[in-house]
């Protein structure tokens, strides 16, 4: 697309040749005012041509490329004219006609930033009902270029003795016609205003983004504008300050048009506004701190002296963190709730989490909360890219449907993921300020999150161990009652059919005792090993437990079934607790009741020994808490002196 080219390069020789022109006739308008124009040209020209070759179809690009045209044609016709009329007079053809341009052409600067105003972002109107007035502010403008041009007024400085090339029209002709189109021009920029207005409350989304663009540039313009006057009302002359300001005025718009229609996603429009807000108000407080300060000591000690500038910029230096902290906090209260809001939350999640009043697990739902999305899921990022919630729970597959990713990370660490609502993303500042203000939350939690896996894997792996044990000791007892039992009650068997079969059976007898006494000690170690009784239950098991035992003992157990790890675990308290009645406790009676009670099973083992009983490494009672712990069961154990000793030991079996 060749054309958005040639017209960029008759501009920008337009620019040179204006230059030029200057640099030879000696009678340029001021070095920053020359910058300032040919800023806010090549501005315009650069963005134009970028905006015109990327986004063909859209007309933003040409007419930033049309303003800058106006801005080179006029900036080049009062070079011509300075030099054809005052420089060097005669020696350029029409430079009277320059001077119209430069003097009466002036209503064209406003034609190009007020057609972008009608139709950014996407270079339409806002709907057909605006044609007749967009008609009317293009008449408005035309009519009051054409008033100006007729007007009989003398042309301004410098060029006040140069004659007008057309003919003169009366006041009286032209007065009316010329106020109906300066009002219809102004009406025509309010209507911009009112365009983009109007737009920036029906848009969502990337237009949305677009038109802030646009708003914050324009809400610059007067901002700089009145800058420039300050400083010629303070000093009597435009000097850097105004040069600065004046080339942010002009090129304020342009700038904003440009990035708005090809990189609005690169910078946070949000966050910019904010800050500008911030500090703009920061500077001023700071700076009548600064002045009042100096203003005081320098009356009180002397105005010559440097304690004045001292102690101002210490109170300024000393200032400016907790004024800027308050400063932050008034302006996104006042401009931006959603933000102000969202950073609250945080604030009395993280001063409730300091209490102890509030864990860190609860971060996500604070989060939904805060950023109001009641769907929003914090989800933990762990070793080897595993996700997990809140209960340390593993979460795969696809996200939901219409979601939206954001990563947290704290010091070049991922953290976490927040899966959100997409339209979150339309407010980058208040969502990444929200989570931020909450990294140190979330840090905590996820630490929390990976100890309790951790702690979980700890715990199923010592589960896994138990029940490898008890299935070995079921092998074991397996083994030795079809194994070795069986074989030695068979030589018993045969010994005494032998009995039968000899003249003297006497000595055989003696064998038969020692094969009968070999297979009870199996019988015993078989018991020990898994108790055999354990096959027609827990409550069978027991009882057969408490008719070996030498101590009066009563069994209240139910003759439900439970998992057989659970039985076995559930026997063992019990025959332990039982063998250290006998040995230890100086006990005549025990009672041993075991009983489902909310999804446990619950065995507890009295006896009205001497009391005094306490776990201790090696000791009985912690083999007994390691083994119920290993399945994720408990042991209490309590033994006053001379009051006996009560041990209750819970196992999870399911409902």
């Amino acid at each position: 697309m060749r054309l958005p080219w040639i017209v960029a390069s008759g501009i920008s020789i337009l620019l040179v040749a204006a230059a030029v022109l200057d640099a030879v006739s000696g009678r340029s308008t001021g070095l920053a005012a020359a910058v300032a124009w040919g800023v806010a040209t090549f501005v315009s020209v650069g963005l134009g041509l970028l905006v015109a070759t990327r986004r063909r179809g859209n007309p933003i690009g040409w007419l930033l490329l049309a303003n800058s045209g106006v801005l080179a044609v006029v900036g080049f016709a009062e070079s011509y004219a300075r030099y054809g009329l005052l420089g060097h007079p005669g020696s350029l053809p029409g430079a009277a006609w320059a001077v119209v341009v430069v003097d009466r052409a002036w209503p064209l600067i406003f034609v190009g930033v007020t057609a972008i105003g009608w139709l950014f972002p996407d270079g339409r109107l806002p709907s057909p009902r605006w044609r007749p007035w967009a008609l009317a502010a293009a008449l408005s403008f035309a009519g009051l270029v054409v008033c100006t041009v007729l007007e009989a007024t003398p042309f301004g400085d410098p060029f006040a003795d140069v004659p007008r090339p057309l003919p003169d029209v009366s006041d009286g002709i032209i007065g009316v016609p010329l106020a109906v189109c300066a009002l219809g021009s102004i009406g025509a920029i309010v209507g911009a205003a009112a365009a983009v207005r109007t737009r920036l409350q029906r848009s969502s989304g990337i237009e949305r983004q677009q038109l802030r663009w646009l708003a914050y540039a324009a809400a610059l313009v007067p901002v700089a504008v009145a800058i420039c006057l300050l400083e010629v009302a303070v000093t009597g002359d435009d000097g850097p300050i105004a040069l600065a300001f004046g080339i942010v005025a002009l090129t304020a718009v342009p700038i904003a048009v440009a990035i708005a229609i090809l990189r609005y996603r690169l910078y946070e429009i949000d966050r910019l506004i904010n800050r500008t807000l911030v500090y703009a108000v920061l500077t001023a407080a700071l700076a009548a701190v600064f002045a009042a300060i100096s203003l005081g000591v320098g009356v009180a000690v002397g105005s010559g002296s440097t304690l004045a500038t001292a102690a101002a910029t210490l109170a300024v230096a000393l200032l400016f963190g907790p004024l800027r902290a308050r400063v932050q906090l008034l302006v996104d209260r006042r401009f931006d709730r959603a933000r102000y809001a969202g950073l609250q939350a945080v604030q009395r999640f993280l001063e409730e989490l300091r209490a102890g009043r509030a864990a860190p697990e609860g971060t996500g739902e604070m989060l939904a909360e805060a950023l109001g999305d009641p769907a929003l899921e914090l989800r933990f990022r762990l070793d080897g890219d595993v996700e997990v919630d809140a209960a340390g729970r593993v979460l795969e597959g696809p996200d939901p449907p219409g979601r939206m990713r954001t990563p947290v990370r704290r010091g070049g660490l991922p953290l976490a993921t927040v899966v959100h609502d997409p339209s979150l993303a339309e407010r980058p500042d208040v969502l990444d300020s929200t989570i931020g203000a909450a990294g140190l939350a979330i840090e905590i939690a996820r630490l929390r999150v990976e100890v309790r896996r951790q702690l979980a894997e700890v715990e199923a792996s010592r589960a896994r161990i138990v029940t490898a044990g008890y299935e070995e000791r079921r092998r074991l007892e397996r083994d030795l009652h079809d194994g070795a039992q069986q074989r030695l009650v068979s030589i018993g068997l045969a010994l005494r059919h032998l009995q039968h079969q000899v003249p003297d059976p006497a000595p055989l007898d003696a064998v038969v005792v020692e094969v009968a006494s070999a297979i009870e000690e199996l019988r015993e170690l078989a018991r020990g090993v898994r108790p055999a009784g354990l096959d027609d239950g827990l409550g069978h098991a027991l009882r057969e437990l408490a008719r070996r035992s030498r101590l009066k003992t009563r069994v209240d157990a139910t003759d439900e079934r439970f998992e057989d790890q659970v039985e076995t675990a559930a026997y063992f308290v019990a025959s332990e607790a039982l063998a250290n009645a006998a040995k230890h406790a100086r006990a005549g009676s025990v009672a041993i009741a075991a009983t489902r009670r909310n999804g446990s099973l619950v065995v507890q083992v009295r006896d009205d020994g001497i009391g005094g009983a306490a776990p201790s490494e090696g000791s009985g009672l912690a083999g007994i808490t390691d083994r119920i712990a290993a399945l994720g069961g408990s042991v209490s154990v309590t033994s006053p002196p001379g009051e006996g000793t009560v041990i209750v030991a819970e196992l999870p079996c399911g409902s």
